[in-house]
């Protein structure tokens, strides 16, 4: 297994003070770079380990925060706080921003060349940022098909892939269909998977602390969702030696 280097690093958004969690591959050269957003719940040990992952395969990661360093057990708490941001895309950029800027000053990290990746809220970040014309390589979001401003998905530059549960209550039908209306309208190279019998969030391993109703884990579909993501950060992002 690669060796890899981690530490958390603080950054102000959002009128707070941001705990995120930084991974680097082994080496000293430049490197592809890649930021992960995580669910409304805020980040957690799923997201750093996704870092990890990341990190080994090459990339510098940057998991990145959405509460001040808290993670938001409570789901009434939770949606106290997400909702409103979720309806705020300059709330949602500024946090993007702020983090992005955090992964490219990183010296190990090749300004250039990034993609973003995000669950839940964290994907909708991802997606803001997407239409806020950033350059990025790559957006891949999974439980996250939120729609943006009328015509500002034009503004994104790179693939989308976005992952859904076929049962998840919180991204019904409906939602896929405007989600995907939208990037079709838009011109965007977009792609949409929805896995057979999942739920919202099922790519989160079980938690000790009440979830709100929909929500649910698919070991085997987390798997494969994943999969998909590293295959989409592969074909456009590749790493170089």
């Amino acid at each position: 297994m690669t060796t890899i280097t981690t530490r958390t690093v603080e950054y102000p958004a959002d009128n707070l003070t941001m705990i995120g969690y930084l991974a680097l591959p082994a080496g000293a050269e430049r490197r592809p770079a890649v930021l992960i957003g995580p669910e409304g719940t805020g980040l957690s040990d799923v997201e750093r380990r996704r870092a990890d992952a990341l990190a080994e395969l090459g990339y510098v990661a940057l998991a990145f925060d959405l509460h001040g360093g808290r993670y938001v057990e409570d789901p009434e708490e939770m949606l106290a706080r997400c909702m409103p941001l979720l309806a705020d895309p300059d709330r949602m950029r500024g946090i993007g921003h702020a983090a992005l800027n955090v992964l490219r000053a990183e010296p190990r990290a090749d300004p250039d060349r990034t993609a973003a990746v995000g669950y839940g809220t964290g994907g909708a970040v991802a997606l803001e940022l997407g239409r806020d014309g950033v350059d990025l390589r790559a957006i891949g979001t999974v439980n996250a098909l939120t729609t943006g401003r009328p015509g500002e998905a034009a503004r994104i530059r790179c693939p989308v892939w976005a992952g859904v549960g076929s049962e998840d209550p919180i991204m019904p039908p409906a939602q896929r269909e405007a989600f995907t209306a939208e990037m079709q309208a838009a011109g965007v190279d977009w792609r949409l998977v929805v896995y057979g019998g999942a739920l919202h969030a099922f790519h989160h391993p079980p938690v000790d602390h009440t979830v709100r109703p929909g929500v649910g884990y698919h070991p085997r579909h987390a798997q494969r969702a994943w999969r998909d993501i590293v295959a989409l950060l592969a074909e456009c992002l590749p790493v170089t030696d």
